[in-house]
């Protein structure tokens, strides 16, 4: 069994750090950095949380539909569509196959509303009883 105080407050601040790099990513145009970090920062406050219900390590998954499923997240439709895209992002952002067309199918304004999704996905997360047990 982890450490599971001290496991899951790293996961939060490893979270927090993550968005934030995702908020500078986006001030240097780094856009698809922009999502990898969105993606990142969500999945580590899954398994933040995934920790807190379950009391055990976390996967080493980086399904976001999985984790929310394990944990039992009744997700509102607005930010499980914000989920839904990042997890359909997260291995064409890791191993991009053609990273051109990558870079121009995501310009700033629409990278600016997935951060912004993103955010609120956080937030709503981090309400989440479970986890300030």
């Amino acid at each position: 069994m982890p450490k599971t105080k001290d496991s899951i407050t790293n996961w939060i601040k490893s979270s927090n750090y993550d968005i934030k790099t995702a908020e500078y990513m986006l001030k240097t145009a780094r856009y698809i950095y922009v999502l990898f970090m969105c993606h990142l920062s969500v999945e580590k406050l899954l398994k933040a949380l995934y920790e807190a219900v379950l009391k055990k390590i976390p996967p080493k998954t980086h399904n976001l539909i999985f984790l929310s499923n394990s944990i039992n997240l009744e997700i509102p439709q607005n930010h499980l569509k914000i989920l839904e895209s990042l997890n359909d992002l997260s291995i064409v952002t890791r191993y991009p196959e053609d990273i051109d067309g990558l870079v121009r199918a995501f310009k700033k304004d629409r990278v600016e509303e997935y951060l912004k999704g993103t955010k609120a996905l956080l937030k709503w997360l981090k309400n989440d009883t479970r986890l300030k047990r």
